[in-house]
């Protein structure tokens, strides 16, 4: 009697579970026939204000592209802002100096159709890079520089991939 139960509760078990994951549509986000490739092709971005933007704008255009450029009749378009902040951390308390600090980057992104300018998808993306504060100005100056690099690129990888995401819907 308990062993036909727990068969039957077996092949419910069974039955509910192929329910489920037939419902389940996970496919490659890049894949030939989703399309998301040449609507990533389409795909203008916003003007950098700023060499911050500028580093997200690049990468998100070699993202989107595939190294090809922006397109000259785009399809899309995506508005954004990048700033940047540096904290210092590890204060040395004697000298009233950091040793290492954090830098930054946040992106708000809006991702519109250019035809009515329906907004698709908008969202923030916020990464930060750590970095080594040296002695020397100048060092410590293009350390910074360097960690806003960093984050900039992985803060365009991130918004990249929620706009293709979106794109593949």
């Amino acid at each position: 009697m308990v062993s036909k139960l727990a068969g039957r509760v077996g092949l419910v078990a069974t039955l509910v579970a192929t329910v489920f994951l037939a419902g389940c549509q996970v496919r490659p986000l890049y894949s030939e026939s989703s399309g998301v490739a040449g609507k990533l092709e389409s795909v203008a971005f916003s003007e950098a204000t700023n060499r911050v933007e500028q580093e997200v704008r690049n990468r998100l255009i070699f993202l989107a592209s595939r190294g090809a450029g922006e397109p000259a009749n785009a399809d899309y378009k995506v508005e954004f802002n990048a700033k940047s902040s540096v904290i210092g951390t590890l204060l040395i308390a004697s000298s009233d100096t950091s040793r290492a600090g954090r830098a930054t980057v946040s992106v708000d992104y809006t991702l519109k159709s250019t035809k009515d300018d329906h907004v698709i998808k908008a969202g923030n993306r916020s990464v930060t890079a750590l970095v080594d504060f040296p002695a020397q100005e100048f060092a410590k100056q293009r350390a910074i520089r360097d960690a806003e690099d960093r984050a900039s690129r992985e803060a365009a990888e991130l918004v990249g991939a929620d706009i293709a995401a979106a794109l593949g819907r």
